[in-house]
């Protein structure tokens, strides 16, 4: 495999660029349609492009140059998960049963996206209805992840993660979950934040479960993923699963700039090291040291519950998304991919009474997690026990359980996590690494990823792709 070569994004990110005059979202944009051009029908990240995309960023340009804000993106060309509503443009869902949808409105996420000035390049590809983490697609097309073009990207919002990686666009809306950002920004080499529980809206987002879908940004740089999230964030009435967070002492922007505390982090001595191939925990341990080398005090904990976590997650998820698709698998199931179908169909073997002790494990293993916190003030552990499988050997389910085996646990506790690249295996594949926080403490995540980031260059490498 040819060697990673260095990205022309600037160091603090793409947004600090357009908001110090160095570029504009003209030549931005233009540059992000001309290597969709080049590139993405080997990749395949984009299900469509914005006709508007151009106008739209001359508009912000025409504001910049009048002397009035285009906002506080301005201007930023970002990318938006295909099961996210979009006005006017298309919004498939990856399925056959939404395939020529178009929304008449924009969901939550993307009328604040707008008002903030981003621009919309177009819609991401994902696994049919979110629901899997290879991103093949017999509905629209199927997405690879641009280190090699021969393995997936993860998922389900594999196009949002490759189309970052191989800069087809600035930034880009993903969904989580169980891992739909994390994993595919971890195979893929991209920052990717799963916020707290109902911190970012829902609504207008085509739902896999009621319990943990949330709205993820991502970027290639941490502090573009904070300029998105402090964007995204905040209480949406609409939104029966919207939560009003505490006041925070900084916006997240802010807390990039401030001075980092000697923070405790924890590394749980099992689970989340097992089974995890030797050269990803080393890569996390060499974060430690990072983080240990920037006033941080990294150091072992003990995590009780978090194989009991992961089936409990399983089992609230499929019992759900059966829940959401019920009708439709009744009454059309050759519409759906087989995968997805038989997916799907677990749900039938979660019972009542099942369901019932998966919350109660739920709850348990939350009191465990709050019990850490009492003590740490981040966990750090693998995202992915692999790198990114090869297509020909991803069978979607056991694929979809392996990758997402470290991650549905936090998931289950309503935490946010921030993925961030942390190096690449002997294969010259990307592996992420989480930083886990207490509820609402996305500010702190931020600021450590940034940090991390300052000191290392694992960001700004990019996929061999011919020019």
């Amino acid at each position: 495999m040819s060697e990673p070569t260095s990205s022309v994004m600037p160091s603090d990110g793409v947004l600090a660029s357009l908001r110090r005059g160095e570029t504009t979202a003209t030549e931005l944009t233009k540059r992000y349609l001309a290597r969709i051009e080049r590139h993405d029908g080997a990749i395949g990240a984009f299900f469509s492009v914005s006709p508007n995309a151009l106008a739209d960023a001359a508009a912000a340009d025409a504001q910049a140059r009048e002397g009035r804000s285009p906002g506080p993106l301005c201007g930023l060309p970002v990318g938006i998960k295909d099961n996210i509503d979009t006005a006017g443009l298309r919004t498939t869902v990856g399925s056959s049963f939404f395939v020529d949808h178009v929304p008449a409105a924009d969901a939550e996420v993307v009328a604040r996206l707008r008002g903030a000035g981003a621009v919309i390049l177009g819609k991401l590809a994902l696994h049919e209805f979110a629901y899997g983490s290879t991103c093949e697609n017999r509905h629209v097309r199927s997405c690879r992840n641009p280190w090699d073009l021969a393995r997936i990207p993860g998922g389900s919002s594999g196009g949002s993660a490759a189309a970052l990686a191989a800069e087809l666009c600035a930034a880009a809306l993903g969904t989580d979950t169980g891992g739909s950002v994390r994993i595919p920004g971890a195979l893929n080499g991209v920052a990717a934040l799963r916020p707290t529980q109902g911190a970012i809206s829902n609504r207008g987002v085509f739902p896999i479960t009621w319990s943990f879908d949330t709205v993820g940004p991502m970027a290639r740089s941490v502090a573009d993923v904070a300029a998105l999230a402090e964007v995204l964030a905040g209480f949406d009435r609409g939104d029966p699963g919207s939560r009003p967070g505490p006041s925070a002492e900084l916006g997240y922007e802010a807390a990039l700039r401030a001075e980092l505390r000697p923070l405790r982090v924890g590394l749980p001595t099992s689970f989340y090291f097992d089974e995890v191939d030797a050269e990803i925990v080393g890569l996390v341990r060499a974060a430690a040291d990072v983080l240990a080398s920037l006033g941080l005090e990294p150091a072992d904990v003990d995590l009780p519950g978090a194989e009991d976590a992961q089936v409990a997650a399983t089992r609230i998820i499929w019992a759900e998304a059966l829940a959401i698709h019920e009708e439709r698998l009744a009454s059309a199931p050759e519409r759906f991919g087989e995968d997805v179908r038989t997916r799907l169909r677990s749900g039938e073997r979660v019972s009542g009474v099942e369901f019932g002790r998966m919350l109660q494990r739920a709850r348990e293993w939350r009191r465990s997690v709050e019990e850490v916190f009492e003590r740490f003030d981040l966990l750090l552990v693998p995202t992915t026990g692999v790198v990114a499988p090869l297509a020909a050997q991803s069978e979607m389910i056991e694929t979809t359980r392996r990758l997402t085996r470290l991650t549905y646990g936090f998931s289950l506790a309503g935490l946010p996590v921030l993925d961030v690249p942390c190096g690449f295996s002997s294969e010259g594949l990307p592996v992420g690494m989480q930083l886990v926080a207490p509820p609402w403490g996305e500010a702190t995540l931020l600021a450590v990823g940034a940090a991390y980031q300052r000191a290392t260059d694992w960001h700004r490498r990019t996929p061999p792709l011919a020019d």
